[in-house]
């Protein structure tokens, strides 16, 4: 759906189902029959409410977890609308209220279901200004209408509020007129950065989290775990946990928990507990996971097939064959995974730290038998997420023991859990070959990636041959790849192939003695990649150069496509060769993402995107033996620190003719890329594994590796 035009009936009704608008509550028994379809809702009502009072209620089953879409969907409404922003109040995440929604994740809430709250309120607008012409007299060309008050032209003291026009009624309307979205030239709130919704309440420690909701009577539940995935309880004894005053044990269908009033009381009660294990014996570990993830994981998938890749390796006067590897990466998210389950006749309540609620109140009601009616899940702010916070054993575990408690209870994994339970972003294998002929084109690429699955796996440079296959994917394929749950990790699978992609590519720019801008404008047409690469070379003040620096200092270049935004980086880093470590000093970032809703909010999210992507590239690697994990905190689980963080200088790229695209990821998929090409600048050392450690970097760098 465009932006920029007018939206014709028969395309709204399409892309909202239906051309009835009721502007008061919609039943929680008309959003559960919506949400059994698995799609967005017919009635507009169920996206936003018109008070009395004229304020406005958005309703979205998307969450906050600090990307800032609390605040940019608040400015699509109010623009659509023509009322001011902070007329608006945002209602997320809550199954009840709110319509059904598979997640936040992929960076879809901006360009997936943006356009459908765009185009409600614009058709509430319509029904607006029908009813508002009716009341006043005039046609309704003659009116317009500003901060939620519809007045005649040239007659301002004619006029009436939309809160009187709803009146808390519920209106049901057939609207033949059109619904317009507002041209990129008209916005007045998209495009501007006002303080964030969340802002204060953040700065002032007033916003609630799972971990903040408190209930009469809550227990706080300590689970056992066991040392290792694949373990299985031998011996168990719960005697004198069940002894301590006011603890309750629950064992019942594999679920052996303490609860008790005081965490600190339960967590001492855990500990009595006497249990046994059996572990299984380490088939690989970090270091041998690799040759395992070739050899296990399913024939390859082809996802694209151009041309006589053979033909063209063959009459190849060089070829470029390399093989890239990358390790698990927690998601380390700060608020760990909590939740507080509430049983009251018989219906269960659930506040989740969760990316997705309605999956996961699908998954209570199977797991205790329920229909779906009777669960509720309700997001408050989540801590962060990167895509860990979808799997929701937490909220399974705590919605259990609330049952068979009798009573609320709270379930808050430690760290130790947070890093035992997450979904990992999976190791994985790269292997590429590619040519370039006497013009610098590239005239082949034969590419396979092991386990990260195809998500950035595409070309979009022009290569008359390709052959691009896929084999596994980021979910992993159950015990016999993976020891452990993994699964999307913020761009899932994107980080690795534009790592090995973009580190293909300068390795052939080196290879040839061709500048790696000028080779990679050589080979793509593609009009938005030319315009961030330019953006950032213009930004960053690149001047073309063939040979690496070689002197501790270097830069690099790499670029990529996600959630439907262009990005480009340039780095400049230092490297120390008697400790091996790599400080990134600068990066330049330009990104085109189509029309801007929240330039501010696009920047942090860009920012944000390069802070991580430190972790990734440097230091985040979880190390394992078997099903044991063996980082279980921060101390040997090195995340990003704000002492590493460079100069960033964001550079968005502007396209009006693009509706909104995802920011929350594109800008992270390219930094493994940029640092691994600058530090190749700087030492004339290659990298093929990521992350490139201290160590690592140390051990390439010395006297006799080099020799």
């Amino acid at each position: 759906m465009t932006r920029d035009r007018g939206i014709d009936r028969r395309e709204f009704i399409t892309a909202v189902g239906g051309g009835v608008v009721v502007l008061v509550s919609v039943g929680p028994s008309a959003l559960l029959a919506q949400d059994r379809r698995r799609v967005y809702p017919e009635d507009l009502n169920a996206y936003l409410r018109i008070a009395g009072d004229g304020r406005v209620t958005v309703f979205t089953g998307k969450i906050e977890m600090g990307q800032g879409v609390m605040t940019s969907l608040a400015q699509m409404a109010a623009e659509e609308l023509r009322v001011a922003l902070g007329a608006v109040e945002m209602v997320m995440g809550d199954t009840e209220r709110c319509p059904w929604d598979m997640g936040t994740f992929g960076s879809l809430t901006t360009r997936m279901f943006g356009p459908y709250l765009r185009a409600a309120a614009a058709e509430a607008r319509a029904v607006m200004l029908r009813l508002a012409s009716e009341k006043l007299g005039v046609p309704r060309a003659k009116l317009v209408v500003a901060d939620g008050v519809v007045s005649v032209t040239g007659d301002p003291s004619r006029k009436v509020t939309y809160g009187e026009l709803a009146q808390g009624r519920r209106i049901l309307r057939t609207v033949g007129d059109t619904a317009v979205l507002r041209k990129a030239s008209e916005l007045t709130v998209m495009g501007t950065s006002p303080q964030r919704f969340d802002a204060h309440a953040k700065v002032t420690g007033a916003a609630q989290y799972a971990g903040d909701i408190k209930r009469p009577g809550m227990l706080a539940a300590c689970v056992l775990r066991p040392p290792a995935h694949g373990a299985k309880l031998t011996k168990l004894d719960t005697a004198a946990a069940a002894k301590m005053p006011g603890v309750t044990v629950v064992n019942e269908g594999g679920l052996v928990a303490v609860l008790h009033a005081d965490p600190e009381a339960a967590a001492k009660a855990l500990a009595s507990v006497d249990a046994k294990w059996e572990t299984q014996a380490p088939a690989f570990d970090t270091e041998t996971v690799f040759d395992h993830l070739v050899k296990a994981s399913p024939a390859a998938a082809v996802l694209t097939a151009r041309g006589d890749v053979a033909a063209a390796r063959g009459a190849a006067a060089k070829v470029f064959a390399s093989t890239f590897h990358k390790g698990y990466v927690a998601h380390a998210p700060i608020e760990p995974h909590t939740a507080v389950a509430e049983v009251q006749d018989g219906k269960v309540t659930v506040w989740a730290s969760t990316q997705t609620p309605f999956p996961i109140r699908d998954r209570i009601a199977e797991t205790l038998g329920l229909a779906g009616d009777k669960v509720r899940v309700i997001t408050p702010y989540v801590g962060g997420g990167f895509g860990g916070k979808s799997a929701g054993l937490q909220v399974v575990e705590a919605a259990r023991l609330a049952r068979i408690a009798g009573k609320p209870v709270q379930v808050r994994w430690s760290r130790a859990e947070e890093f035992f339970f997450d979904t990992f972003d999976p190791a994985a294998v790269v292997q590429v070959a590619s040519a370039l002929d006497g013009a610098g084109k590239i005239s082949f690429w034969d590419y396979v990636v092991y386990a990260a699955g195809d998500r950035g796996a595409e070309l979009f440079y022009d290569v008359p041959n390709v052959s691009i296959r896929v084999s596994g994917r980021w979910r992993g394929n159950g015990t016999e790849v993976h020891p452990f749950a993994v699964g999307p990790w913020r761009a899932p699978g994107a980080n690795m192939n534009v790592f090995a992609k973009e580190s293909q590519i300068d390795i052939m720019a080196a290879g040839a003695g061709i500048d790696p801008l000028e080779l990679r404008l050589r080979n793509t047409t593609d009009a938005r990649m030319r315009a961030v690469l330019e953006a950032a070379a213009k930004a960053y003040g690149w001047k073309p150069g063939v040979a690496p620096h070689r002197t501790g200092r270097g830069r690099g270049l790499a670029c990529g496509i996600d959630a439907g935004s262009y990005v480009a980086l340039i780095a400049d880093v230092a490297v120390d060769r008697a400790t091996g470590v790599v400080r990134v000093e600068r990066v330049v970032v330009a990104q085109e993402m189509g029309v801007v809703v929240n330039p501010t909010g696009a920047a942090m999210q860009m920012e944000g995107c390069i802070t991580q992507g430190l972790g990734y590239t440097l230091t985040e690697e979880l190390r394992f033996r078997g099903g044991e994990i063996l980082d279980r905190n921060f101390d040997t689980y090195r995340v990003p620190r704000f002492s590493w963080v460079p100069r960033i200088e964001t550079v968005l790229v502007r396209n009006d003719e693009v509706a909104p695209q995802g920011g929350g990821e594109p800008a992270i998929v390219p930094v493994g890329g940029v640092i691994a090409n600058a530090v190749f600048d700087a030492t004339g050392v290659r990298f093929y594994r990521l992350p490139m450690t201290a160590e690592r970097v140390r051990a390439a760098l010395s006297p006799e590796k080099r020799n």
